[in-house]
């Protein structure tokens, strides 16, 4: 049985990615496309404007912070940094500032990223993969295809990678070297939707932005603790 620990309150109207680090958690907000830096409780230890547009996936990794552009937002003004197409930034770890960026590799939206020691792995959807690039050649290094729909978050563990698909609420792990899925976790149907995913000692966070179709019970965003009850 699966149980869900969600924090008292969201720090943002859309928590879409997530990502723990020593600084504390990271959290991509779909809604203004800012980062906001939170502790476990919830609350705001700082907050990085990006040029990020109908942000989802983050990751943090080499020094830098690691954001995912799925284009056209339709959540906020236009910006001038706007560019209303999918893109992989990679940004200033204190400001946000852009260093590079690159186009997705399906043309569509990129909803996870997950650092790995010099690697990124990203979600894609056309076709359905979880792929390993360079972080700084962008190169392919693998991919493997899954059985999910909606690939959102990702979180490494040990041997393998787990993946959340929203539509679903499911959870699976596979292993990174051949693609096979190791273990799932399935969200009940009155569950929040899976949509970000980090892990913190062993432990899986989960967050639902509540978009693009909020349930009714479940109106609000939510981030919380994945507890395995047996």
């Amino acid at each position: 049985m699966v149980e869900l620990n969600p924090i008292e309150n969201s720090p943002c109207k859309m928590p879409n990615g997530l990502q723990w680090t020593e600084e504390g958690l990271f959290v991509m907000d779909q809604y203004t496309d800012n980062v906001y830096v939170v502790g476990e409780d919830g609350t705001i230890l700082r907050t990085i404007e990006t040029p990020t547009e109908n942000g989802s996936g983050i990751t943090v990794g080499g020094g830098y912070l690691w954001t995912a552009s799925n284009g056209l937002t339709t959540s906020r003004s236009f910006r001038s940094t706007d560019t209303h197409l999918p893109y992989l930034y990679q940004l200033d770890l204190k400001n946000g500032k852009l260093i590079n960026r690159i186009p997705t590799y399906d043309g569509s939206g990129i909803h996870g990223l997950e650092w790995d020691d010099g690697f990124i792995w990203i979600t894609s959807f056309n076709p359905r993969a979880i792929i390993l690039i360079d972080a700084f050649s962008f190169s392919v290094i693998k991919k493997f295809y899954v059985d999910l729909d909606v690939l959102h978050g990702l979180a490494r563990d040990e041997d393998g990678i787990w993946c959340t698909d929203r539509l679903h609420k499911i959870i699976a792990k596979f292993d990174i070297d051949t693609g096979e899925e190791l273990d799932r976790i399935e969200f009940s149907q009155d569950a929040p939707d899976p949509h970000g995913l980090s892990i913190k000692d062993g432990e899986l966070w989960y967050s639902d932005a509540a978009f693009p179709d909020p349930s009714p019970l479940h109106e609000l965003p939510e981030i919380g603790r994945i507890k395995i009850v047996k």
